[in-house]
């Protein structure tokens, strides 16, 4: 189409002669000039188009039956699945299988001729089957994950589908375990199936394992039986289809900590944690508000949750976040958190976004990976709704404008695109910040425009349509339509099926006889790659008779909205709901910034006018500092702790009043973690010693613990690090992490062990052991050569074994340790030069030798693969 409209415009303009009437009766000018062929841009090839899977078998039924070789991270398998064609008759069954041994294929006892090729395995049944024929067949093969070559994601890091952690106990820090994880294409790797979103089965996998092991998988466990050889036999089985993606199994000595759901009929369902032995005590701190989670959203929703079961289990090495495998979540590491770590941050934000796709993703699917958006967007949203309601609005928008700014640095580094993509290189593409954050922040316009009822009354609908079947957008779209009874192609069309966000200049001007105030509206994003918004808002006017809300349809480049004043205008908001997914600009004054900060009633509103409001210097930008101090949202009172260092005098003093009051006292964390900072700038050392150290030994929170240790390193290294000594045999992964940072800077070779012993122990883990390698590497550098090379096998450890992430961030920190070595290197040799001239021959020959033993430390390190 775009080539069309390129050779019509050329056409257009270039034409001088005729006038004649089009059919909707606007006159344009036409031409007798022809416009040469070879001008014209035609396309070379079909663009790319990634449809939905071709249906051309329903599965109906799958059957598992796994045992494993652990010491050889490989699973010996029979998969018995039953399926029929879909509707064209057919003699062949088409399976996924990718880097498997096939030992025989059969169907009704009798071995059936099939061919494996390229990760696919074409079964010839004997027979052409119609549609209303089922048939089942039997496949016996090995699943071999370490010799499949599947690169994965920015989300998903890898795609070997079937994982064996630690398999043979030598890592005395990592519990031996076995985990799955299918999205989006690798449960293919551990068994035969078609491996499509639009493929659903209903399943069961009888699981033998060792009987110290734990298992779970999806469905209910049937029966749990124990065999010779001191094994044991578990039957899971869920009767529910679902896509063969969500396909998941969990294996290892975990703990089960039991829960349960009460339904709305009175009966309860069972929520259970499975996590390692040394956090089954802080189990449900962790997971504990789920059965509230499922009650709300399955309220909100007007569609029960539904499946049997609810299962969180955490993994270690886990290739994503989290994934939401039908009532049996796997979690990476990352989320374990004792009591007093949980104080600082909890993980409710990941539980719900897993949660709520057990309705929008695995109760309704996408159909093809282009239309991913389907199941993440609503994950996503999830994540707002439930802060909404457990936290707040002004939580919920806090976290939603990271969210949106999540989706313009992926946009930034990464490229614009349509949300619903046909033309993506490689499907793991989709897994960025438009799948999710931006199609979250849509779902939320979406809501405000059409308001609650309708919203909630849509998607109960959606879901009870499509429940256990595939959807597209369009499914979504027709659903609201039916409710709203609106054509909303305008909405999805700009917004699933186009790219970018609009980008708003916003001014206004007050009449000359004070009567009125007219705002200008220009879209600036550009127009060439991007379309002209149709942005319905609410602007709210506030003048000397209160607050006044217009609703207006913002659907051109430029354009003027004129509204009625009563007295002076006090103040304006251009997006009154604080809900468009937009870059903004306007041109509000400070009096007006100030004024919007004590009438705003949404967490942006306040937060712009406080911080362009505060740039003011009299006494009403003063007074607004002190005011948003005391403000009830924690964010802001961060943000006004920042501004202390701006109010003079008498202010000053009752700012660092507050401060220090809240340096004890404030209810969040990161609030008195901040105000430590602040006080660092402002008060004498006798009082920041008081207070460091009061705050080191009393404080609740990790985090203020840490910048307490941090801030008082910087005043007197000795006594912090004597202070944290005490601390290094707490429990915690962000204590550690909090202590290492001060070693990092300011510790000698006697914290040497401190490391090694983080990195042999089991309690930094996660993204927490990231922190700790660059705390290790930055200290190293400040270190002599000698207790370097005690370093050296800490790092050989951790790239043979240190997991994916580790290996990924691993070389940064060896390259940043050559590149020291050579400066060290290079430093030396100037003073070998500066020896030699004074004639210090010893010192010369000291040098030296340490030049040879950072160059022994280069060549080691440098050899680190």
């Amino acid at each position: 189409m775009k080539h069309v409209l390129i050779i019509f415009s050329l056409f257009v303009l270039v034409g001088c002669g005729t006038k004649e009437k089009d059919g909707n009766n606007v006159v344009v000018e036409t031409t007798s000039t022809e416009v040469p062929f070879e001008q014209e841009i035609l396309p070379m090839e079909r663009p790319v188009y990634r449809a939905s899977e071709t249906i051309l078998t329903d599965l109906m039924h799958t059957k598992l039956e796994v045992n494993f070789i652990w010491e050889e991270s490989k699973m010996n398998g029979i998969a018995t699945i039953t399926a029929k064609p879909h509707f064209y008759a057919t003699d062949s069954l088409i399976l996924d299988a990718k880097g498997m041994v096939i030992h025989s294929v059969e169907r009704d006892s009798k071995p059936l001729n099939y061919s494996y090729k390229d990760d696919y395995l074409r079964i010839h049944l004997g027979k052409t089957f119609t549609n209303e024929e089922n048939y089942t067949v039997v496949i016996s093969y090995q699943a071999r994950p370490e010799e499949v070559d599947a690169k994965g994601s920015a989300a998903i890091s890898s795609a070997k589908g079937l994982y064996f952690i630690n398999p043979t106990g030598e890592d005395k820090t990592k519990m031996p375990q076995i985990w799955t994880q299918g999205e989006t294409e690798a449960s293919s790797v551990w068994f035969p199936t078609i491996d499509a979103p639009n493929a659903k089965t209903s399943q069961e996998i009888f699981i033998t394992v060792d009987d110290k092991y734990t298992t779970l998988s999806n469905g209910t466990l049937m029966s749990s039986k124990k065999i010779d050889g001191g094994k044991r036999v578990d039957h899971w089985k869920q009767e529910l289809q679902h896509a063969p993606y969500l396909f998941m199994m969990g294996i290892g000595e975990f703990k089960v900590v039991e829960d349960t759901y009460t339904r709305p009929d009175g009966t309860k369902m069972a929520v259970n944690y499975y996590v390692e032995p040394e956090w089954e005590e802080f189990a449900k701190d962790i997971f504990g508000e789920t059965p509230e989670m499922i009650r709300f959203f399955s309220e909100k929703l007007g569609v029960e949750y539904p499946w049997d079961k609810y299962h969180q289990i955490v993994v270690r090495d886990y290739v994503s976040g989290a994934m939401e495998n039908t009532g049996a979540v796997i979690f990476g590491d990352f989320v374990y958190a004792n009591k007093r770590e949980l104080l600082d941050g909890n993980s409710h934000s990941i539980i719900a976004h897993e949660l709520f796709h057990h309705w929008f993703g695995d109760l309704v699917t996408t159909e093809s990976w282009s239309n991913l958006t389907l199941n993440e967007s609503f994950a996503n949203y999830s994540q707002y709704l439930w802060d909404e309601h457990r936290y707040g609005v002004d939580e919920a928008d806090y976290q939603a404008e990271g969210e949106a700014d999540g989706y313009y640095q992926s946009a930034q580094t990464q490229g614009h695109h349509n949300l619903v993509w046909f033309d993506y290189d490689d499907k793991e593409q989709m897994f960025d910040g438009h799948s999710y954050n931006k199609g979250g922040r849509i779902l939320h316009m979406l809501r405000n425009y059409i308001g609650d009822e309708a919203f909630f009354e849509a998607l109960k609908r959606y879901l009870k349509q499509n429940q256990f079947k595939a959807a597209e957008f369009h499914h979504l779209r027709l659903t609201f339509e039916e409710v709203t009874g609106e054509d909303l192609n305008w909405f999805f069309n700009q917004w699933y099926e186009d790219k970018g966000h609009p980008v708003l200049t916003f001014g206004h001007a007050v009449s000359a006889d004070g009567k009125s105030v007219t705002v200008a509206v220009e879209q600036t994003q550009d127009l060439s790659e991007f379309p002209i918004f149709k942005l319905p808002t609410h602007m709210a006017i506030f003048d000397d008779a209160g607050k006044h809300v217009h609703k207006v349809v913002i659907d051109g480049v430029k354009q003027e909205f004129t509204f009625p004043l009563t007295g002076s205008l006090k103040g304006i908001h251009f997006d009154d709901q604080q809900m468009l997914l937009a870059k903004t600009k306007d041109d509000k004054t400070t009096e007006q910034l100030i004024f919007q900060y004590y009438n705003g009633e949404r967490f942006a509103a306040r937060r712009d006018g406080f911080l362009g409001g505060s740039k003011e210097k009299g006494a009403a930008g003063q007074q607004l500092i002190l005011d948003a101090m005391k403000d009830p949202f924690w964010n802001i009172r961060l943000l006004a702790v920042g501004k202390v260092n701006r109010l003079k005098d008498s202010n000053l003093e009752k700012g660092l009043a507050l401060v220090q009051d809240m340096v004890k006292n404030d209810p969040n964390s990161s609030v008195r973690s901040v105000a430590l900072g602040v006080l660092a700038k402002e008060l004498s050392e006798e009082k920041l010693t008081a207070i460091y150290s009061d705050r080191i030994q009393k404080d609740s929170s990790y985090t203020v613990v840490s910048s307490a240790l941090k801030n008082y390193g910087k005043l007197n290294p000795a006594e912090a690090m004597a202070l944290a000594q005490p601390l290094e045999n707490e429990k915690s992964s962000k204590m550690l992490g909090g202590i290492a940072q001060l070693y990092a800077g300011y510790a000698e070779a006697e914290k040497l062990d401190f490391f090694v012993s983080a990195f042999n122990g089991n309690i930094v883990q996660g993204f927490d052991r990231l922190g700790m390698l660059n705390s290790f590497t930055v200290y190293l550098t400040r270190q002599d050569p000698a207790v370097i090379d005690k370093a050296y096998d800490t790092y050989v450890k951790l790239n043979e074994e240190g997991g994916l992430y580790m290996q990924m961030f691993l070389p940064q920190n060896l390259k940043y340790l050559v590149e020291q070595f050579q400066g060290s290197v290079n430093t030396l040799n100037k003073e070998i030069e500066s020896h030699e001239t004074n004639g210090d021959v010893q010192l010369a020959d000291q040098a030296r030798k340490k030049i040879k033993a950072y160059e022994a430390l280069i060549e080691k390190f440098g050899a680190i693969k």
